[in-house]
């Protein structure tokens, strides 16, 4: 089994730490969100990672062992951070052909990269003709060159278009449920929140969260059932009569704090009041993560008002 395991790592340059002891692992069979502000740790977590920047103290092993201890990389471990690294006087073709020569793989999975990637129409085309999207494409397809066991990707869907960002969204589904170890570092939360299974976040270098997706949301959501009935009227002073505090909406839907989903449906039952929708409501991802990283965000701007 494949994992990515940090274990109090450390990294200061000068007198800023920007990772603090941060100890945490990432397990194969699905994508781990990780979510941060800016300058909360995340890049250089990830150079740590790769042995493209050295810790101050403690390590990373990627299956057992430190990323440079592999003789050829690119079979175990694919990753894209920066989109812009490929030579721009190189077609996209040599870019990976070069790649594939350096870590010992055969040519045919250059080939096979460019069109998963859905690049192989322009493989021959120099990479500074390249719009950011396309960019951003080929360095995914270098990183799924190998064949890898473990994929880090930093800011995947950046400059993808609408139907890029549904395939990278696929994609990071289908390794997970290959049994791949997925780790996805973005600052997009509504599309995190679309193909992470578990997060983990971090701010100011330190370790924030480390848990499920719905554990995360749920532990940041307040208890609240939201109904809609043929009867609001009625079934608002059922579930006063149960102890329930209840908000009735002009279009007749009832708020019920303090309540879940199953208890409001349950009394409904009992009281033989038709039911039309019934819903447990919850925060969505961006809400809960605001929540959590309030006071470990680096910038925060000023509203127009409080300008």
């Amino acid at each position: 089994m494949t994992s990515i395991d940090v274990q109090n790592l450390t990294k200061e340059y000068g007198t800023t730490r920007a990772v603090d002891r941060l100890t945490f692992r990432v397990e194969p069979g699905r994508v781990t969100g990780f979510l941060g502000p800016n300058g909360a740790g995340k890049s250089t977590t990830l150079r740590l990672a790769l042995g493209l920047a050295r810790p101050t103290s403690g390590r990373v092993l990627i299956g057992g062992r430190p990323y440079t201890a592999y003789d050829a990389p690119l079979r175990r471990v694919g990753a894209l951070l920066d989109p812009q690294a490929a030579h721009g006087a190189r077609t996209a073709r040599d870019h990976l052909l070069a790649l594939a020569v350096s870590n010992r793989l055969p040519a045919r999975r250059v080939d096979e990269a460019l069109e998963q990637a859905g690049i192989a129409a322009v493989a021959k085309r120099r990479v500074k003709t390249f719009s950011l999207g396309m960019r951003q494409r080929l360095g995914i397809a270098a990183a799924l060159l190998g064949d890898p066991e473990v994929v880090l990707l930093d800011e995947p869907s950046n400059g993808l278009d609408p139907e890029g960002i549904v395939w990278i969204r696929e994609l990071l589904r289908d390794l997970a449920r290959a049994g791949r170890t997925v780790l996805v570092s973005s600052h997009l939360m509504n599309e995190t929140a679309t193909f992470a299974d578990h997060l983990v976040v971090l701010g100011r270098g330190r370790l924030l969260a480390d848990t499920p997706m719905p554990d995360f949301i749920a532990a940041h959501s307040v208890r609240r059932a939201r109904v809609r009935s043929t009867d609001p009227g009625r079934l608002s002073a059922a579930l006063t009569r149960a102890g329930h505090s209840v908000t009735l909406a002009d279009d007749g839907r009832c708020t019920v704090d303090g309540a879940r989903a199953a208890e409001v449906g349950a009394l409904a039952a009992a009281e033989g009041i038709p039911v039309l929708e019934l819903v447990d409501e919850q925060v969505s991802l961006e809400q809960a993560y605001l929540t959590l990283t309030a006071g470990d965000a680096e910038f925060a701007a000023t509203s127009l008002q409080e300008a």
